[in-house]
C-alpha cells in the first residue's frame, strides 16, 4: 500500500508526540493493571491463617446475622456476607471507614460460628495491597481530586485519549512496510532496529486489546460528563437511571427476607451463576439495597471477578442487574460489557493469565517506545547529549523501572510490615512512594545508564525476596510472617522468580550495554558499576 510522503510524516509526529507524552504514565497503569489480574489473589496471599474463621454452612447465617447484630449493633448499618471462603470470614462489616477506594485507616470487624455454634468475632485491619496496585492502575500513582473524582483518573484519560490517536497514526505510518516488518525481528542491524521491530509487532499484535483499552479508560475517566450529556441531550427531563419508590414498611432487620429467599431472587435472573456474597446496605432506610455478587467464567462480567443483582430487600424487587437481559434493556448490559472488555473478566483463569500478558507487553510498547524516541535525537558526534535528551532517559528510568521496584518492595516488605507494625496500610505507601522518589532522584542524579543498571538488580533481589519470606517462615516458625499455603499463594510466588529471571536478564544485558554500547549516548558511562 502506497501512501504519501507528507501524509507519513504528519501520522508519524503525531504518533510519536501523542506516545512521548502519555507513555510514562500508561506504563504506571498497564504494569499495575497486569497485577491487578490477580487482585483476589494478593488479598489472599495477605492474609495471615490466623485471621482465618471457620466457615460454616448456608443455613447458619441468618443466625449468624441476627446473633452478630445483637452484639454489634453498629452492624445493622451494612454488612457483607461471604459464601466463598477463600480469605474472607463469614460475615465481615467496616467499625471504621468503608470499602470505597483506598481506605488506608479502615478497620474491619469478622463473624463467623466455632464449633459448639458460639458465635466468634474479631478485628481485623485489611491490607490495602491489592488495593494500592489497583489505585496505581487506575490513577498512575497521582494524588488529589477533582470534584467527587480522583485527579489522576481525568490524567489517565487524557493520557489515553492521546493513546488512542497514536495507535491509530502508528497503524497508518506502518501500512506501506507492515507486511514485510511485522515478523521481522532484525537483531543483525543496530540495536535501535531492533527495539523498532519489536515495538512495532508488539504493537500490531496487540492492537485490539490496545483499542478496547484507550477506548474504556476514556470512558472510566469521563463517565460523569458522558451521563450528563445523554440525560440532556437524548433522554431530556426523564431520568436516566430511574428507582421504584420504596415500599411502606418498617425498615428493620425483622422485615429483611432470609438469606436464602434472597438468594433465590437473585437466581431468577442468574440461574447459572455461582453466588459469591451479599452486600446489605443502608437497611434501616427507603434506600436499602441488598447487592449480590455472581459468578460465572463462562459469561462476560460486569466486575473483575462479579456481576451483579440488585435487590430491594423489603419489596424482594430486582432493582438492576448487570446480567444480561437486564431489567434496564441494552443500556446497563453495553455498559457492564465496556467494564467486562477492560477487566478481562471473562475466560476464566485463562482469559486472567492473557490479560496479564497483553497488560506486561503494553508496558514495554511504551518503554520501547520511549529508548525509540531518544534514539532518534541521540548526538552521533560528541559524548555531550542535549539537555531533554538526558532528562527524558532519566524520566524514563526513574519512573518506569522506578515504579515496579516500588511496587516489588511493597510485596517484598508485605508480610513484615502486617506483623510488626500497626499502621499497616499507610506503611505500605511510605514503602512505594520512598522506593519510587528515590529511583527518581538516583536516576536525576547518576544518569539513566547506571541506574537502569542498579534499580534492575535491585529489582531481583526484591522479586527473590517475596518467595525467601516463605523460606524463612519454614525454617523460623517462631516469626511473625507465614509462608505461602495456597496454590495460588504458591503461584503468585513463583511468578516472582519468573520476573527476578527476567530482570537479571535484563540487568545483565543493561550492563553490558553501558560498557559496550555505542559511544556517544545517554546509554554509555565510563563510570564503574561494581
Amino acid at each position: 500500500m502506497k501512501v504519501r510522503s507528507d501524509i507519513l510524516r504528519i501520522y508519524q509526529s503525531l504518533h510519536i508526540w501523542t506516545g512521548i507524552i502519555s507513555g510514562m504514565v500508561l506504563f504506571i497503569g498497564f504494569y499495575a493493571g497486569s497485577l491487578t489480574m490477580f487482585k483476589d489473589a494478593i488479598n489472599q496471599w495477605m492474609t495471615p491463617p490466623s485471621e482465618a474463621l471457620a466457615p460454616i454452612a448456608t443455613h447458619q447465617y441468618d443466625d449468624l446475622i441476627a446473633q452478630a447484630v445483637a452484639q454489634y449493633p453498629d452492624a445493622e448499618k451494612g454488612f457483607t456476607l461471604n459464601f466463598d471462603h477463600a480469605d474472607k470470614a463469614p460475615m465481615e462489616w467496616f467499625e471504621q471507614g468503608s470499602d470505597r477506594e483506598l481506605n488506608l485507616a479502615g478497620v474491619v470487624r469478622q463473624a463467623s460460628f466455632d464449633q459448639d455454634g458460639q458465635l466468634v468475632s474479631q478485628v481485623a485491619e485489611p491490607s490495602v495491597l491489592a488495593d494500592l496496585v489497583d489505585m496505581l492502575h487506575r490513577t498512575a500513582g497521582i494524588f488529589g481530586e477533582v470534584g467527587h473524582e480522583e485527579l489522576g483518573v481525568y490524567v489517565l484519560g487524557i493520557a489515553s485519549f492521546l493513546y488512542f490517536l497514536a495507535i491509530v497514526s502508528g497503524v497508518i505510518f506502518l501500512l506501506p512496510t507492515l507486511v514485510k516488518t511485522l515478523f521481522s525481528l532484525r537483531q543483525n542491524k543496530t540495536s535501535s532496529r531492533f527495539w523498532l521491530d519489536a515495538h512495532n509487532a508488539v504493537g500490531i499484535l496487540s492492537l485490539p486489546f490496545h483499542i478496547v483499552i484507550s477506548l474504556t479508560v476514556i470512558v472510566f475517566a469521563f463517565h460523569d460528563q458522558l451521563y450528563d450529556g445523554l440525560e440532556h441531550i437524548v433522554y431530556g427531563e426523564q431520568p436516566l437511571f430511574t428507582r421504584p419508590a420504596p415500599p411502606k414498611v418498617e425498615y428493620t432487620l425483622e422485615n429483611v427476607p432470609s438469606v436464602a429467599e434472597l438468594q433465590n431472587i437473585a437466581k431468577t435472573i442468574a440461574p447459572e451463576h455461582q453466588i459469591l456474597s451479599m452486600n446489605y446496605g443502608n437497611l434501616t432506610t427507603p434506600r436499602a439495597t441488598i447487592r449480590v455478587g455472581v459468578f460465572d467464567e463462562n459469561s462476560t462480567m460486569r466486575g473483575p471477578v462479579h456481576d451483579y443483582v440488585f435487590i430491594q430487600p423489603y419489596s424482594q424487587q430486582i432493582l438492576s442487574s448487570t446480567l444480561n437481559p437486564a431489567p434496564e434493556g441494552v443500556w446497563v448490559r453495553t455498559v457492564a460489557t465496556f467494564f467486562a472488555l477492560h477487566f478481562g473478566s471473562y475466560g476464566g483463569e485463562l482469559g486472567r493469565w492473557v490479560y496479564f500478558v497483553l497488560g506486561i507487553m503494553g508496558a514495554f510498547l511504551f518503554y520501547s517506545g520511549n529508548l525509540l524516541w531518544l534514539e532518534k535525537r541521540r548526538n552521533k558526534k560528541g559524548p555531550e547529549q542535549a539537555r531533554n535528551v538526558r532528562w527524558m532517559a532519566s524520566a524514563t528510568v526513574g519512573i518506569c523501572l522506578g515504579s515496579m521496584l516500588a511496587v516489588a518492595a511493597c510485596f517484598a516488605s508485605a508480610k513484615w510490615i502486617k506483623a510488626y507494625t500497626d499502621a499497616l496500610n499507610y506503611a505500605h505507601m511510605w514503602v512505594y512512594y520512598a522506593v519510587f522518589f528515590a529511583c527518581m532522584l538516583s536516576a536525576y542524579l547518576q544518569g539513566a545508564a547506571k541506574s537502569a543498571v542498579i534499580i534492575l538488580r535491585l529489582l531481583v533481589i526484591t522479586c527473590l525476596a517475596i518467595p525467601a519470606n516463605s523460606v524463612i517462615a519454614l525454617m523460623l516458625p517462631s516469626l511473625a510472617i507465614w509462608p505461602a499455603d495456597s496454590l495460588s499463594d504458591i503461584v503468585l510466588e513463583l511468578v516472582a522468580i519468573v520476573l527476578a529471571a527476567l530482570f537479571y536478564y535484563f540487568a545483565k544485558q543493561t550492563a553490558k550495554r553501558v560498557k559496550q554500547g555505542e559511544e556517544n549516548s545517554v546509554w554509555v558511562t565510563k563510570q564503574s558499576l561494581a
